[in-house]
């Protein structure tokens, strides 16, 4: 083959896919600008309102790969590729990893329920999953949870959406539940009373709701008490803990009885 006869092929050949290459580099430039533009609007969308980072976070990315993945399949269709096939191709992968990975996809469209919900955030105190702690870290796959002696857990979000969830500190007061024993030889108005005194002794322990102190139980040893004050949510811990001090000390200079679990036995007289 000569350079006579090479010269109208190669002629022939950038006539035919010159142009159809250049359009389609055109295609992505302007497609990979396009992405960007919408990509920065979601974002500044996401500013103004506020969006949860990891949320806009998604939704940014999600935005901008879906504008490239039409740009590719509008250049391949320029050079005259049917992009019906490939897409098909692309949904039939789709599915045998969908189906590999279901367990992952799970959690997955799990963490895109939490993100749109809410049900906590970054900082609440939560039971999901099994798991009892605060949360520090949100993704789409799983959330880290850091229980109370410091423990770090990597729970799925799958475990988490299909289970109770339970946000303690999401409200901005919590009650105190507890519940102190008095003797049955104790006196109920008085023990109530110095209970109420304790109470009221402690600034951290609000006025409304006012608190609750009622006799819950007459139990096998004691007379049980229920002690329900209201607090903020910070102070839940600290007022637990004072208050069960406290009222021992109050008890003890009152002179109410905190039994302690006993057994009576009777023992019948022997016949002479």
């Amino acid at each position: 083959m000569n350079l006579e006869n090479i010269l109208p092929t190669l002629t022939e050949f950038a006539t035919t896919y010159g142009l159809k290459v250049v359009g389609a580099i055109v295609v992505l430039i302007v497609g990979r600008i396009v992405a960007n533009i919408l990509r920065s609007l979601v974002r500044r969308i996401n500013g103004k309102a506020k969006t949860d980072p990891t949320v806009g976070g998604f939704l940014e990315n999600m935005t901008y790969y879906l504008v490239m993945t039409f740009t590719v399949l509008a250049a391949l269709g320029n050079f005259g590729v049917q992009t019906a096939s490939i897409v098909a191709v692309l949904g039939a992968a789709g599915f045998a990893v969908g189906f590999a990975m279901q367990g992952s996809l799970a959690n997955f469209a799990a963490g895109v329920m939490l993100l749109v919900f809410r049900p906590y955030r970054l900082g609440d105190f939560v039971e999901a999953g099994g798991a009892t702690g605060t949360v520090k870290e949100m993704s789409l796959f799983t959330t880290i949870i850091n229980t109370p002696d410091n423990v770090r857990i990597m729970v799925p979000n799958g475990k988490i959406f299909g289970d109770t969830i339970k946000n303690i500190t999401a409200e901005d007061t919590r009650r105190v539940d507890m519940v102190v024993g008095i003797g049955y030889g104790s006196d109920i108005k008085q023990a109530i009373a110095c209970i109420n005194k304790v109470l009221g002794e402690d600034t951290r322990v609000l006025d409304a709701p006012a608190a609750q102190v009622a006799v819950a139980e007459l139990a096998d040893s004691s007379v049980n008490l229920v002690v329900r004050p209201w607090v903020k949510k910070e102070d839940y811990w600290a007022v637990k803990f004072d208050f069960t001090r406290r009222i021992k000390e109050a008890f003890d200079q009152e002179g109410i009885e905190i039994p302690f679990p006993q057994t009576v036995i009777h023992q019948a007289a022997a016949e002479g």
